[in-house]
């Protein structure tokens, strides 16, 4: 049972998830066995193609926009690749996606040396909101409807306690009890969403911990997995089981959620992957009827890597001139291969065709 608690009361007496015995359901294990399936299926996918950097560098971006769009923080698919290296001229809320980015790559490194922990959730939302984040100290924080002002949850209030309470998270995490990694990360996020540890950015905070955990345990050897775009395909769903299993306990519902979650991403993203890798066959194919040079290997990557490129990317990764990289990149431009664009005083090289593939939503699955 619930532990009994008020919206607008802090709940401080927030518990940590049941034992795996209570949260693994036939129904849940099932859920749980196809969603390994597709992950799988991803994993190995990515670790084949011949460029993973094309991946590597995409996907992280995409998570970033979605994520940040749950938040309301909107920015486009185009802006994000055209400000990807340089964000000098990107409006507020591409460089908050990109700071989202950047805060997925540092935390996979952080757990790749030195595991998941609670500093690393720290250290996650400090890059995400740009400055030092620390845990809540100040009482007051509500979560509510901000049209009508109707609260929803009053999480847990004193620093000292949200300590304790990350601890617990932490603990959970880590636990050696036989519970499916998946449950785990089900419900360890419904937990860290809880605690609400930060003033700000604990949503994105926690879907980056979501793929962090799962390379933690080694179900992803990269961060790729862009599971934010079914959250917000599916915003209200998302909010009203995170919040039903506060009001209710209802968690098998919470968990086969996210499991349903995991196995749509897992296999929209594989489906990109096959789109891509067609893309790069064909697109070699035509480089090479324009020109030698524009077949180039190198400079292909480049374009696949950075769908922005720049006559100085080709420069370096080519190792060749500015007036050979640019008839290169101007040959592409004239088979329709790439267009180009202006940003400031740069002229950028665009894969048009890999952005469209990025762009493209999820596919469409009948959900229960």
């Amino acid at each position: 049972m619930a532990t009994p608690w008020h919206r607008d009361m802090p709940h401080n007496e927030l518990p940590p998830p049941p034992p795996v015995e209570d949260l693994e359901s036939r129904a849940v294990l099932k859920d749980a066995v196809a969603a390994r399936v597709a992950l799988a299926r991803l994993d190995v996918a990515a670790a084949s193609i011949p460029n993973p950097t094309v991946l590597i560098n995409a996907i992280p971006l995409l998570e970033a926009q979605a994520s940040s769009e749950i938040e309301n923080i909107v920015t486009t698919t185009d802006a994000l690749f055209r400000h990807a290296q340089d964000d000098a001229h990107a409006d507020p809320p591409t460089k908050e996606a990109l700071r989202y980015r950047t805060a997925l790559r540092a935390g996979f490194e952080q757990v790749q040396s030195r595991g998941l922990t609670t500093s690393v959730a720290v250290q996650v939302c400090s890059t995400i909101k740009g400055h030092v984040m620390d845990l809540r100290s100040l009482p007051g924080t509500r979560i509510g409807n901000p049209l009508t002002g109707e609260i929803a949850y009053s999480p847990p209030e004193g620093r000292d306690l949200i300590a304790r309470k990350l601890s617990e998270w932490e603990s959970f995490v880590h636990a050696d009890d036989g519970m499916d990694p998946l449950v785990r990360m089900a419900a360890a996020h419904h937990q860290f969403e809880a605690i609400h540890p930060f003033t700000d950015g604990n949503g994105r905070t926690g879907r980056i911990l979501n793929i962090l955990m799962l390379t933690d345990v080694g179900l992803l050897q990269q961060p790729l997995l862009y599971l934010s775009r079914y959250f917000i395909e599916t915003k209200a769903e998302y909010y009203r089981l995170l919040l039903s299993v506060t009001a209710e306990g209802a968690w098998e519902d919470w968990i086969r959620y996210v499991l349903t979650g995991v196995a749509e991403s897992s296999t929209s993203t594989l489906e990109k992957i096959g789109e891509i890798r067609t893309l790069q066959e064909r697109f070699a194919h035509a480089a090479r009827a324009v020109s030698r040079g524009s077949a180039d290997s190198e400079l292909q990557s480049a374009l696949f890597e950075q769908p922005y490129c720049r006559i100085t990317t080709v420069m370096e990764r080519c190792d060749v001139s500015r007036p050979t990289a640019t008839k290169w990149l101007e040959s592409l431009l004239g088979a329709g291969l790439v267009s180009d664009v202006r940003v400031g005083r740069e002229r950028l090289f665009i894969n048009h065709e890999l952005l469209e593939i990025l762009a493209l939503p999820q596919s469409a699955v009948s959900r229960p």
